[in-house]
Order: structure tokens, then C-alpha cells, then sequence
């Protein structure tokens, strides 16, 4: 593809691998944040244009694996009711509930479709006034300003058969929560590029500054990855804690302003519930009073039992840094892609998905 071929070339990756060679003395750990760095640093094999004493390690920025089993529940109690039409992304159908998936619901005769945008829905609603249409806006500032767009022009239209389930996070609280945790291994964050296309790169400076953590907003491709690594190194081998911005064709400092405002107008935020990691305060998103009647969680009277994750996944400790996904010891064995203990294993961007893709661990006499 034009332009894209530069940021892959062999020759590139190898000159700024050797300088990392170079400057790197010490064993350093460094984060990278999104999903989709993770399968890229997983899929090209960018660890190994690294030094031993430098690893890489996969953080929080996965959505679908962050979103809590408790909402997981809600959907598929949602979804089950015959007068919805369930809509989602669908990386979200496989990600096991207490019982079983959306995809189960959809065999046993729910309506659960998978749509692209939540404006398809929107739509859907439109289109079908005698259905409840319930979107599962999911997902990090990336996808929220799309999902606040869709409660908009739902209000604005005065569609009453439409609503939002809502699962949003945000990244900077993650990052503190992970530097404020006394068992953090993490020494420097690669930043989520198209987040930081979102919000502008403005909150990190005071988290580099009070956690004396370099921060690298980072792109996804194999030469804007090793980049990220190498400035942060650089940073770390000097002494220095500070946010640069390669990623400068992508992201400028203050983001994305009329989204800002849009996120604004209908979201308020508040603490989330990260699965396998906990409630972070001031860390999601929910919908403001005035977009209340389109929130799906307060349109169904849901009576559920308390949501408990018995399933042995690790997910936590793999967002927050401490594992890998090759150190579960259900990975490959009890938990693959057709048969999931946990949402890293199914999610476009879970690190365990990437392992099992692009480097499995595992012996051949267990398949």
C-alpha cells in the first residue's frame, strides 16, 4: 500500500533496532497500551529486534477484555428479551458471560446482529419502530465520540426505541492506576496513538512528570513501534521523563477539539469497573440526565444474580503488566478461540489472541 510500505522496510527496522542496541545498559520494562500494537509487536516479532534486558508488555488497552463480566451479563440478558434487536461489534459476541456468550443467544433465537457503526443502528431503530434496538457502545475515546454522536441524533430524531449499553474507558486513569500499584513492573509507556488522536496528548505530561514515567505516543506500525521503544529508552537511559509525540502525522497536542465537545454534551465521567483489574475511579464514561432515556441500562429492569469469574483467566495480571499470555496455564489447553475462558482470547486486540495467532507456546501432543 502507498505510504505504508516506509513504516515495514526491513532495512528501517534494523537501523533503529541497532541503535536501541546501542544505547540500552540496563534491563528496562516498557507498556505498550493499545491491543493493536500488541498484535502488531506480536505478529511482526518486534521483540526480537530487542535487546534481551528489554520487555515489552501488554497493557489494558483492550476494550473488549476490560469490559466488566457484569455487563457482559446485562448484555445477554438484553439481548435474550423477543422484543430487541441487539446490535454490536463483533469481536464482542464470542466474550463468555457467567453462562454463555451473545453468540449462544443468537442461536437459541435472539436477535443479535453484528453492525460496523453505531449510526447502523441508529438506523435499525428508524427502520423498525415496533423493536427496542439496543447498541453495546463499547470502547476507549476512540470509539466514544461515534457512540455520543448516535444518543445525538437519536434525541434529535425523538426515536423512544433506542438506547446504548454502555461500557467506556478511559486511558490516562488506567495508566495511573498501573504506576500507583506497589507490584508495577513498568518503567516507560508506549501511548495509544489514535486515542491520543482523540484527546490530544495534554493529560500525560502531569503522569510522566509525577511518576517519573517516559511517555511515547506511539503509532501501530513496525517502524512506529520500535521508535516509541526507542525514545522511551533514551529517556530512561538519561534520566528523563517526558511525553514525545513521533506519531505527529496522526495526533496533535490538543486532539480532536469537536469530538472533545461531542464527548462533552452527552457523556459524564465517572469510575468503571476494569475486568481483572478492578474500579478506577473517574475512569469511564456514562450517559448525562439529559440522555438518560436513552440509556439501556436504566430502560431494562434487569434482576441478575452477582456476577462471579470462576474461570481461571489471568487476564488481569496480563493488562496490568505482570504475565504474559504463554504464562496461563489454561492458554492453548482449556482456553482457545473457539472455546474462550476470557475475552483476550477472542477480541481483535487481546494479547492472549495475538499469542495464540502469531507465536503459540504449546506443546504438539495437547492438540
Amino acid at each position: 500500500m502507498k505510504y505504508l510500505s516506509e513504516y515495514r522496510q526491513r532495512s528501517s527496522i534494523e537501523k533503529i533496532a541497532a541503535e536501541i542496541a546501542r544505547i540500552t545498559t540496563r534491563p528496562w520494562t516498557i507498556m505498550e497500551i493499545c491491543g493493536g500494537q500488541t498484535h502488531a509487536i506480536v505478529k511482526y516479532g518486534l521483540q526480537q529486534f530487542l535487546p534481551q534486558q528489554v520487555e515489552l508488555v501488554h497493557g489494558p488497552g483492550c476494550p473488549v477484555c476490560v469490559t466488566s463480566l457484569e455487563i457482559i451479563d446485562k448484555a445477554i440478558a438484553i439481548a435474550a428479551r423477543p422484543e430487541v434487536i441487539f446490535c454490536s461489534f463483533g469481536d464482542m459476541l464470542r466474550v463468555p458471560g457467567s453462562e454463555r456468550d451473545l453468540l449462544a443467544v443468537k442461536a437459541a433465537g435472539g436477535d443479535v446482529r453484528t453492525v460496523y457503526s453505531p449510526l447502523n443502528a441508529v438506523e435499525l431503530a428508524e427502520q423498525n419502530p415496533e423493536r427496542e434496538v439496543v447498541f453495546f457502545a463499547i470502547g476507549f475515546e476512540t470509539t466514544a465520540p461515534a457512540n455520543a454522536m448516535a444518543a445525538f441524533l437519536a434525541r434529535k430524531k425523538g426515536l423512544r426505541n433506542f438506547s446504548l449499553l454502555v461500557s467506556h474507558f478511559m486511558v490516562p486513569p488506567a495508566i495511573e492506576s498501573i504506576c500507583s500499584a506497589a507490584n508495577s513492573r513498568v518503567q516507560g509507556f508506549l501511548a495509544a496513538g489514535h486515542v491520543c488522536a482523540i484527546t490530544g496528548y495534554e493529560q500525560y505530561p502531569r503522569l510522566a512528570l509525577k511518576y517519573q514515567v517516559p511517555i511515547v505516543v506511539t503509532g501501530f506500525e513496525p517502524l512506529d513501534i520500535l521508535e516509541g521503544v526507542m525514545l522511551c529508552l533514551r529517556q530512561l537511559e538519561e534520566g528523563r521523563c517526558i511525553v514525545e509525540n513521533p506519531y505527529a502525522r496522526v495526533v496533535e497536542r490538543r486532539g480532536n477539539i469537536p469530538a472533545q465537545e461531542m464527548l462533552e454534551q452527552v457523556f459524564d465521567i465517572a469510575a468503571q469497573n476494569w475486568r481483572g483489574v478492578g474500579t478506577i475511579g473517574d475512569s469511564g464514561l456514562r450517559l448525562r440526565p439529559e440522555f438518560s432515556a436513552f440509556d439501556a441500562e436504566k430502560k431494562f429492569s434487569l434482576d441478575l444474580k452477582p456476577a462471579i469469574d470462576s474461570s481461571g483467566c489471568i487476564s488481569g495480571e496480563i493488562m496490568q503488566g505482570l504475565k504474559k499470555p504463554c504464562d496461563c496455564p489454561h492458554f492453548g489447553r482449556r482456553c482457545r478461540p473457539t472455546q474462550p475462558l476470557g475475552a483476550p482470547m477472542v477480541s481483535s486486540e487481546g494479547a492472549c489472541a495475538a499469542y495464540y495467532r502469531y507465536s503459540r507456546q504449546v506443546n504438539a501432543d495437547e492438540y
